[in-house]
This record gives C-alpha cells, sequence and structure tokens, in this order.
C-alpha cells in the first residue's frame, strides 16, 4: 500500500450466506443423535463430530474471505491454508449494482456487484457484506475520486452501422451529416 493510499473499508460476508447448509448439518446431527438414541447404541454418538466438523470447516472457509477497499483498489484475500489476494484498480470499475435478497436485507447485509474492464475481474460480487449500501455508496465515491486523481474516465461507443462526422469538415462532409460504410 502506497504512503497516499487509505482504508476505506473492510469487511467479509457474513455468515448467513450458508444458513442453509447450517440447518442441513443441523438436521445431520438431530437425526444421528435421535438414531443413537432410539437403537441404544452410545458409540454412534460419535458421528456428531461428522455434522461439527462439516459446520466448522464451512464457517472457517467464510471466515477466511476478506474484503478491503482503499482509495485506490479493492482487494479481495481468500483461503483457510493457501492464501489468494485479488485486486481490482478503482479506475477499473464501470458499475456496481446493490442486491439485498429478503434474510440479508433483514439483518442489514447485501450483496455488492461490480462490473470492470478489468481482465482478470470483469464480474465481481462481495458477498453477503454487512452495511451493504454504505459500502456501495463508499465504492461510488472512491471511484469518481480515484478516476479523477488519475484523469481516467469510461467513454462507451455505439457499434451501430452509422457514422456521424463529428468536425465541420471531414473529407468534404459538413458536421451532423451521416455518413454510411462502404
Amino acid at each position: 500500500m502506497s504512503l497516499d493510499e487509505t482504508v476505506l473499508w473492510k469487511g467479509s460476508p457474513s455468515q448467513l450466506i450458508h444458513i442453509r447448509a447450517y440447518l442441513l448439518w443441523l438436521l445431520v446431527a438431530v437425526i444421528i443423535g435421535v438414531a443413537a438414541t432410539v437403537a441404544l447404541f452410545p458409540p454412534l454418538y460419535s458421528a456428531l463430530l461428522i455434522p461439527g466438523i462439516g459446520m466448522w470447516i464451512r464457517w472457517q472457509l467464510t471466515k477466511a474471505t476478506a474484503y478491503e477497499l482503499t482509495t485506490q483498489r479493492l482487494r479481495i484475500s481468500t483461503g483457510l491454508f493457501s492464501k489468494k489476494l485479488d485486486e481490482l484498480e478503482l479506475y477499473r470499475v464501470k458499475d456496481s449494482t446493490l442486491e439485498q435478497p429478503f434474510l440479508l436485507r433483514v439483518f442489514g447485509a447485501g450483496h455488492v456487484k461490480i462490473l470492470s474492464s478489468d481482465a482478470t475481474m470483469p464480474e465481481l460480487t462481495l458477498k453477503a457484506v454487512r452495511g451493504a449500501y454504505g459500502m456501495r455508496e463508499k465504492l461510488r465515491k472512491a471511484v469518481e475520486a480515484e478516476r479523477d486523481r488519475k484523469r481516467v474516465r469510461d467513454v462507451e461507443f455505439s457499434a451501430g452501422p452509422e457514422v456521424v462526422a463529428v468536425s465541420d469538415d471531414v473529407a468534404g462532409h459538413d458536421a451532423g451529416d451521416t455518413l454510411h460504410p462502404i
């Protein structure tokens, strides 16, 4: 991180994105517990380790993902044992969208989807981010500030069949004349 780069926001996905998996593992644990009790076979209780370990692994994998928004880039760090760091330069961000499924909205979280001109990450989703609306606003302001700082603008061109002359005289045509491709 350079001297003029500061951290604007840090976060990680909410564990709520895996609520279905946690409920499934809980159901498996209940079934194992009932089976061990009905069968009067206490060693079967040791099978409760399976859903416990399953939930713990899912929890740790989600916890091992971290997001960091700075004044110049967005960093995504993933991995439990082996780490991966992806960076998206803010001036490459084209658009962002906020999605708030009902359960996440109840808990003040949401998904922030980002479209960029980056070759390795043209689409990126920050999943189940707490305070997603505020985070998206910080991202939007930081993108504009970084584009101003670098003097970069995103320009879109239409690939239509007609080309419009821009200057007063382009090969003998007046401004506004429609030029047709050969």
